[in-house]
């Protein structure tokens, strides 16, 4: 099949089949079009092959070499060793994690190219470096003077022949006979205003680029179509958002309000009263309310979401608060319950873990109007549970929710206001990319009295000088949480466990201080009152994985140690930071390394000790990760950015913005370029079912 389109099924491309053709649809593969939005991973560039004797230690270096011996090495930790040699010298590769994959990959005199970063230790090495093997000795000259794509891999792609290797035939064979030209719908004149490629050259390019200058090119010509893409959903969903007129009614906040600010034991910060004055102004307009309360962690957005339920409360309306963990939502609920009662707000909690007869009791409550303001976790969203009148849907940490779960609660009411706040605070420029569709608050101070937190890290070997620390701050009359990233032992990692580390500090490092532990799998029951017990100065010690991480709030926690800390992404790391310090006491925060830290572990621990600023930790966590994890856009029904780098390409985030601005027009204003444009960006954004604000 010497001729193809486009649209030609990769099943009958040479060298696909009915076998391969299955495994790639599992990638979203399907067509010559989907191969050619598979993008690589990144590119060997053998137009700068390193010799081995000329390697200079912390260099990122490519090299070409022969398997001379490989093998299993034991000491105090087991690893598996390849010496690669060329014609001046010889060095070690070292993987430290999968031992018995590696066992089965190598054989001697294979050629491989290896890409990483020099250490030295005992000579010249390189740990867990990308590996490309070469299938003979002349493979060596055919790619030569080149920079070759290397493809995502996984072993469902390795086991039917479409490694790296595999995907280079590929792709080299559908370029060299692909008949036509992928459409640019982008309009000549703003694909020339910006400085980019055609969407033609710029699909090649990314492939097999003759120059380095090209990859980077390329990567913003595919960028700005990213962006365009997932601004215009955001855009689309704006403008359907201001054409909803809500049922209910808010009068000018009464008494109630008043006395409950009053009856609280502290004072409001200014960037609290400003963010609920401009919530109270939504509150009260024509359209449903979409705010994004965003603000660091500490900062008070709870109490602005519990004033913003007592106010609905006021004009007859329920609200319902849904959390990320029980254990946040039954805080929520413990801790405000009496303030609220107080105040004549009836509240109610539901969670997965109650019995069946009081979720039962509680639903039927709500139903009957009984229930104000509703506590709970995804068990909102059970078809069991109904509100007479449903005005106000509040959710914290939002990205944690996927968008189907967020519009089944937003669809219990008939177009209720909504407020969604996080933790992960972003600039602005990047809010308005993510969150258009919402109005957005952020509350920039922090309530009186807090210091800041004191964070430092330590490798492993440091461990008794922790322990020391603790017990010294244990004597003083602190507590300590120590975060581990796995509940027990597993044979795929070679990760601390809570449960061994728990065993074995009870029994000798720790033995002289009382000591808890929580986790996910332990029962809600036995879970709260261990933390019932923590909170109340019971236990010295907390030893819990990342189920802590949000939201838990015991002003006599001042020390955490965090193990494995080059495991976790800057903005957990932030959030478990939260956990300590939230008193008047100096708090601290170790975190422990355990070798090998990779290079963007380093990177990651050196800025997480620089600075306690929310906002600097989550665009470094950005610009290191990526937004999907970090801002939800993975559970949101957004488009994945994946070549798209937020921080970096601002300058693409205004074009393309403003581009946006342009198409909004009546259509019949546009010219023929932009009603293209518009057709093919309707057309994608018709298939995605997304709502940022509410269902």
């Amino acid at each position: 099949m010497a001729d193809i389109k486009l649209n030609s099924p990769l099943q009958y491309i040479k060298g696909v089949g009915p076998r391969r053709a299955e495994v790639l649809a599992r990638y979203g593969m399907r067509e010559v079009r989907d191969l050619l939005f598979y993008f690589p991973r990144h590119y060997l560039d053998r137009t700068s092959v390193v010799p081995i004797a000329k390697l200079k230690q912390d260099q990122s270096a490519t090299i070409i070499g022969t398997v001379r011996a490989h093998g299993v090495l034991h000491g105090k930790r087991r690893r598996y060793e390849v010496i690669l040699e060329d014609d001046t010298g010889a060095i070690s590769l070292i993987w430290f994690q999968g031992v018995r994959y590696w066992e089965r990959i190598f054989e001697k005199n294979q050629i491989y190219a290896a890409t990483g970063t020099v250490s030295y230790f005992m000579g010249h090495q390189m740990i867990h470096p990308d590996l490309e093997r070469l299938e003979e000795d002349t493979d060596r000259m055919i790619h030569a003077g080149r920079i070759i794509p290397v493809y995502p891999q996984t072993s469902e792609l390795n086991k039917v022949g479409l490694n790296s290797k595999g995907m280079r035939r590929l792709t080299t064979f559908v370029f060299e006979n692909l008949s036509e030209h992928l459409p640019d719908y982008l309009p000549p004149a703003e694909r020339h205003s910006v400085g980019l490629f055609g969407l033609n050259d710029a699909i090649r390019k990314v492939h097999y680029p003759e120059h380095r200058d090209e990859i980077e090119r390329s990567r913003r010509r595919l960028a700005y179509d990213e962006l365009l893409e997932f601004q215009y959903l955001v855009f689309r969903n704006m403008s359907h958002k201001d054409t909803t007129v809500k049922s209910h009614s808010y009068e000018k906040p009464a008494k109630r309000l008043s006395e409950f600010l009053d009856s609280l034991p502290f004072r409001l910060t200014d960037g609290q009263k400003e963010v609920s004055r401009e919530i109270f102004t939504d509150l009260r307009a024509q359209h449903p309310m979409s705010r994004l309360l965003q603000g660091d962690v500490g900062c008070g957005k709870t109490v602005v979401a519990i004033l913003a339920a007592l106010y609905a409360a006021e004009n007859g309306l329920q609200s319902a608060f849904m959390a990320p963990t029980e254990i946040l939502a039954e805080q929520h609920y413990r801790v405000w319950k009496k303030a609220l009662s107080d105040a004549g707000v009836r509240v109610g909690l539901l969670t997965s873990s109650l019995k069946s007869a009081d979720k039962k009791k509680t639903a039927g409550l709500c139903e009957k109007g009984e229930i104000d303001l509703l506590f709970g976790t995804h068990a909102l969203i059970y078809d069991y549970v109904s509100f007479r009148n449903l005005g106000l849907v509040i959710i914290d940490e939002q990205h944690r929710f996927g968008v189907e779960q967020r519009g089944k609660l937003y669809d219990k009411g008939d177009n209720p206001d909504l407020l969604v706040m996080t933790a992960t605070p972003i600039p602005r420029t990047l809010a308005l990319t993510l969150y258009g569709d919402l109005d957005i608050s952020t509350i920039k101070d922090m309530p009186a009295g807090r210091k800041p937190i004191r964070t430092v890290w330590r490798a492993k070997d440091a461990r008794d000088k922790v322990y020391k620390f603790v017990l010294d701050d244990v004597d003083r009359g602190g507590q300590t949480y120590i975060v581990y990233p796995l509940i027990e032992k597993s044979d795929q990692m070679n990760l601390e466990s809570v449960e061994d580390a728990c065993k074995e500090l009870s029994r000798g490092a720790l033995k002289s201080c009382r000591v808890g532990m929580v986790h996910g799998r332990i029962k809600a029951a036995e879970r709260d009152k261990i933390l019932q017990q923590f909170r109340e100065g019971e236990l010295d010690v907390l030893l819990a994985t990342t189920v802590i991480e949000v939201g838990l709030d015991n002003p006599n926690a001042t020390t955490m140690i965090v193990e494995h800390a080059e495991r976790f992404g800057l903005a957990q790391l932030h959030q478990l930071r939260g956990r300590i310090g939230r008193g008047e006491k100096q708090a601290t925060l170790i975190a422990i390394a355990h070798p090998p830290v990779s290079e963007i572990g380093h990177q990651r621990l050196k800025y997480f000790v620089s600075t306690t600023d929310g906002f600097k930790i989550a665009e470094a966590d950005l610009e290191l990760r990526g937004p999907g994890e970090i801002f939800g856009i993975r559970q949101s029904g957004l488009p994945e950015l994946r070549i798209a780098r937020l921080v970096q390409d601002q300058d693409l985030i205004e074009a393309s913005r403003g581009l946006l601005i342009k198409l909004f027009k009546p259509y019949s204003e546009l010219d023929v370029d932009y009603q293209t444009l518009y057709k093919y960006l309707e057309k994608r954004a018709s298939r995605r079912d997304i709502q940022l604000g509410g269902g």
